[in-house]
């Protein structure tokens, strides 16, 4: 592999050598050289040297006048000739026709006598580095440098790396490092990027050692290669590497927050929130660094991803103290974990924030607001921001109906739920659920409405909404309420006839409901379909007890005992307390 070098090319390894000193030509015939008056062809010839030194042909013609030459040719060793020229005895070439003769080509030994010598280039220090450090994508030719300057080599170098000219950029940086010079530590960095990016992870590992051993790694070099380690590795190991680096007293002082920042990252990625909460304990335990935007951004999304509300408050209230403005989607983030976690202050002010600063909140974190002040019983507030809803252009969905409804339920208004749900089922009947209608029989339950709770339940059949055990049990306990047994074992019944399974919830309801309306035999039939369980055992004994039917109690009592049920502590006083009293 050649390199152009004054007309002449030069190998690997020619750093070395000198060339010979240039000489004057005459009528454009070749290049003699002034050494005691004799005259030497130093060109148009191939010179091959020990030393791995290749100078080509240069253009002059290979030929020089017969009358400058001045030594008896004759008794010269043969010559090597041009490509197209065939050698002869003596070393002659016949080229009577033009008066012209060929010199013979000096002996290799005659090169290492004189070493190659560049005029106005100062030589360059032989370097004993071992190849051990060549790279898997080097272009594997050295140049001869005749800029020295270390910061405009090195900004070619960082150009060529901005390109992903690797190979280009490889053969700089190796003839930079053949010639002593020092690339700088953003070169460096910008061609590890490159290796980065062209997906030459060994190359870019060999760089790294590199410019540790010559301590020019940066923030950005520890950035870069943990990114890449956690693109072809994973995460685990690129915490391995960081866990070094930290380790490391050189190394740990090159760190900034944006390192932390991609370790945080990878982790979110993962949905590891424990390893992103330790690098947020030890990023708060370096003095020298503070978190940015970015990070707490992170560790909200994180946190929020995985279901950590509490953590993702709480790295919500640390940013707010460090005086950093937070963004958007931490706000709609931090309002829903508020919800979840009850905060409703916390998601109240975060959401008033969100409009101090000329943001317009969406539907979700409309909803949101909503769902957070209907939990905590905060009725009118959540009706505050229903307004505040349909002044800012939104159409309110059947999640904002829900969170109304809640609201007022919540808040023991349960005729205002019930007539919210028909002014929803007549203005916007296409957002009703089966959710809805149960906030609907929830309110009839509380209230005793049986009749209300069964057209409820007749509508739902009539629109084809699937009737799960939940709203059977609303409708049951609405009549156990109102002291309707009758009309509760009439909804037991059709509710098994379509096939949906009641639960313990149900059997203990509709128990209650036969026991306070006197249907004894109702109950044991009940008591003989259900499979064994304590806690419908424990409520016939209860009840029979206290409605005074010692015996029929005394005798659920003995199969209970019987199968292997455990009576509680309330059962176990009814028994002790009737027993005595009998005898």
């Amino acid at each position: 592999m050649a390199a152009v070098w004054g007309g002449c090319s030069t190998s690997r390894g020619s750093f070395s050598l000198e060339l010979p000193r240039r000489s004057h030509c005459y009528k454009g015939t070749g290049i003699l050289s002034r050494n005691g008056g004799d005259a030497h062809r130093v060109s148009g010839v191939m010179v091959m040297a020990r030393g791995g030194v290749c100078v080509c042909r240069a253009a002059a013609p290979p030929c020089v006048p017969e009358s400058v030459v001045t030594r008896k040719e004759e008794a010269l060793p043969g010559t090597r000739c041009t490509d197209d020229e065939r050698p002869v005895a003596g070393g002659f070439v016949y080229h009577k026709s033009h008066g012209l003769r060929r010199r013979p080509v000096k002996p290799p030994a005659a090169v290492e006598k004189e070493p190659v010598r560049a005029r106005s280039v100062r030589p360059a220090p032989v370097v004993s580095e071992p190849a051990a450090d060549n790279f898997e994508h080097e272009g594997s030719r050295l140049h001869f440098l005749e800029e020295r300057d270390e910061e405009m080599l090195s900004t070619r170098l960082m150009r060529l790396g901005q390109s992903n000219k690797v190979r280009s950029a490889l053969e700089l940086f190796d003839s930079m490092r053949a010639s002593g010079l020092q690339p700088t530590a953003h070169a460096c960095n910008s061609l590890l990027a490159s290796f980065v990016r062209r997906g030459y992870p060994a190359d870019a590992m060999k760089m790294f050692e590199f410019m540790k051993e010559k301590r020019l790694a940066t923030g950005h070099t520890y950035t870069l290669m943990l990114k890449a380690v956690a693109r072809t590795n994973g995460y685990i190991s690129a915490l391995q590497m960081f866990s070094e680096i930290e380790e490391g007293k050189e190394s740990r002082e090159a760190l900034d927050v944006i390192v932390y920042n991609t370790m945080i990252s990878a982790c979110g990625r993962a949905k590891d929130w424990r390893q992103a909460e330790k690098l947020w304990r030890r990023l708060a335990e370096n003095d020298s660094l503070t978190g940015t935007l970015m990070t707490y951004d992170l560790l909200v999304s994180t946190f929020v991803q995985c279901g950590q509300s509490e953590l993702a408050v709480a790295a919500y209230e640390e940013m707010l103290r460090n005086g950093l403005d937070p963004s958007e989607d931490i706000m709609k983030a931090i309002v829903a974990s508020c919800t979840r976690e009850g905060r409703w202050e916390l998601a109240l002010a975060t959401f008033r924030r969100m409009l101090s600063a000329g943001m317009k909140p969406n539907i979700i974190a409309f909803n949101s607001i909503i769902n957070s002040l209907g939990k905590a019983g905060e009725d009118e507030l959540a009706f505050r921001m229903y307004h505040l809803l349909t002044s800012s252009g939104l159409e309110p969905d059947q999640y904002t109906w829900s969170a109304l409804l809640s609201a007022l339920h919540r808040s023991g208004r349960c005729w205002d739920a019930l007539d919210l749900f028909h002014g929803v089922k007549s203005k916007h009947p296409s957002v009703l659920n089966s959710h809805l209608y149960n906030i609907a029989l929830m309110s009839c339950e509380r209230l005793g409405q049986w009749e209300h709770a069964l057209q409820l339940l007749w509508m739902m059949e009539k629109h084809g909404l699937q009737i799960s055990a939940v709203s059977y049990n609303h409708v049951i306990r609405a009549c156990e309420v109102a002291c309707e047994p009758k009309v509760a074992l009439k909804v037991y019944q059709r509710m098994t006839s379509e096939r949906c399974s009641p639960d313990t919830f149900t059997h203990l309801s509709v128990i209650r409901a036969c026991i306070w309306g006197s249907l004894w035999d109702k109950v044991e039939d009940i008591l003989e379909e259900v499979e064994p369980d304590s806690s419908i055992y424990n409520t016939v004994i209860h009840g029979l007890c206290l409605r005074g039917k010692t015996i029929l109690a005394r005798k659920v009592y003995k199969k209970m005992q019987s199968i292997g049920l455990t009576p509680d502590g309330k059962t176990r006083s009814f028994m002790l307390q009737h027993i005595t009293s009998a005898e």
